[in-house]
């Protein structure tokens, strides 16, 4: 009996030291972003792994336990990145050693991801520059051609600057976000909406859009936020195409930040699943395992309680400016813990364009024309909001005090608890002109309705 409790102990030492042993490099992946270069090998295994810099000439070795490399990587394109080659060898037997070689020096992060839906483990190496490798800005794209200005945009006179927008597309790079019919990937549709609400909103007078992420590469959740401060962006807007568990889930949301948690169930699930992505950078300090501690992690004491109701006001503006084009999951602002939102100083609102995980919804969501009315109603609700808050110094804020502010006919659906005094107020217009563009008789509405808003004149005081 003791010999064969041995024999099965030799057994399953012998098999586990085939599982480490087996692990297979099978796929590189290579990433360039404004400032640094993501490599990912795909292994077959989990592995343990260290990692050193060699200088004259400058190279990274990494030493992978129990590994083999089979990958190809002809196919790299290493052009405007720091890499230069990729060579690898057996190493005292049954070990992997990887070397880079490097045009320049650069600061190396390296760490293991576990399997998700779409990749199965990975080691990640995050290989960030030490100077600036062009005369362009963070958020330019270094290959993209600067867009002509447009003729008819007006010229910001001496301390009156442009409304700075930030536009945040979800995900990217090694994080695909959610994946949809037809293996739609959720990063590819949200940087294409964002790409269409940019050139809309640069074609706006006194508006200016900055992309956060200009292509597919990943950005760590915190520095996102930390890029909008950079542009001083009076906005933040991070777009996204989620999905849920149930496939029947539809509708477009938008959500601000909750400093009491998540209003609904719905936004506790996709609120836990954004947080986590910021592991996909290498955050090791956030838990999965403990949600509570995940969402009192980003859930900030907002004293900005100004911040916090303008997010609230140019969401729910955005909100009823796409329910006029596609089905809407809420029809009002939801709160949750999303840690995009988390900017005190910046109000801040994430834009779920539809459920990717609807069949009819990503079909529509892949193609270029719902992704420009996706986002002309976007720069509707944005500028109407702007329209009527303008930040101070700006070109908007002086038109509005000389009164020479247009403001065309706009929309909106009634929500629990409006009035119609309010409504009025909320859009600078008179009660009797808000009475008169939709024919009522009295100032009784209904949550649902669909009120058209007059062009607001900014010569027009309070109802005599």
């Amino acid at each position: 009996m003791m010999k064969y409790a041995a024999a099965l102990l030799a057994g399953a030492s012998m098999l586990l030291s085939g599982v480490v042993q087996a692990a297979e490099i099978n796929n590189v992946r290579l990433w360039r972003a404004p400032d640094n270069t993501r490599l990912v090998f795909d292994l077959t295994g989990p592995a343990d792994h260290t990692l050193f810099t060699l200088a004259s000439p400058e190279r990274i070795v990494i030493d992978i336990s129990g590994a083999t490399f089979s990958a190809s990587t002809g196919g790299l394109a290493l052009d405007n990145t720091p890499v230069t080659g990729l060579r690898s060898a057996p190493r005292d037997g049954s070990d992997l050693r990887v070397v880079l070689d490097l045009s320049r020096e650069v600061t190396p992060k390296s760490f293991s991801l576990p399997p998700n839906q779409q990749y199965g483990h990975r080691l990640v190496i995050d290989l960030y520059d030490q100077a600036p490798t062009s005369a362009l800005p963070a958020h330019a794209e270094p290959s993209a051609t600067p867009l002509p200005q447009t003729p008819t945009r007006s010229v910001a006179e001496a301390g009156q600057r442009d409304v700075i927008i930030a536009l945040d597309a979800g995900h990217g790079g090694e994080d695909p976000g959610a994946i949809g019919h037809n293996k739609a990937l959720e990063k590819d549709v949200v940087l294409a909406i964002a790409r269409e609400l940019k050139k809309l909103i640069d074609a706006e007078p006194g508006f200016k859009a900055v992309l956060v992420r200009t292509g597919d590469y990943f950005i760590p959740l915190r520095k996102r936020t930390e890029i909008a401060r950079k542009h001083n962006a009076d906005l933040f807007v991070s777009i996204h195409a989620d999905a849920f568990t149930r496939s029947s889930a539809f509708g477009a949301s938008v959500y601000a930040l909750s400093d009491r948690g998540a209003t609904s169930e719905t936004a506790r699930l996709l609120a836990d699943r954004e947080n986590r992505s910021d592991l996909i950078g290498g955050v090791g300090g956030v838990s999965l395992d403990n949600k509570d501690q995940i969402l009192a992690s980003v859930l900030l004491d907002l004293s900005m309680t100004a911040t916090l109701s303008a997010s609230l006001d140019v969401g729910q503006q955005v909100l009823s400016s796409i329910g006029n084009i596609t089905p809407l999951h809420k029809r009002r602002v939801e709160q949750a813990g999303f840690m995009v939102l988390k900017s005190p100083d910046i109000p801040s609102i994430l834009v779920e364009t539809g459920f990717i995980s609807n069949p009819g919804e990503s079909r529509k969501l892949v193609t270029r024309s719902h992704q420009q009315a996706l986002a002309r109603a976007m720069l509707t609700g944005i500028r109407g909001y702007f329209h009527r808050n303008p930040p101070p110094g700006t070109q908007l804020a002086a038109l509005k005090s000389s009164g020479k502010l247009a403001q065309g006919a706009r929309e909106h659906t009634v929500q629990r608890g409006d009035t119609l005094s309010m409504i009025a107020t909320r859009y600078e217009v008179s009660l009797a002109s808000l009475r008169q563009a939709n024919s009522l008789r009295n100032d009784q509405i209904r949550v649902g309705q669909v009120l058209k808003v007059p062009a607001a004149s900014m010569l027009v005081k309070n109802d005599p």
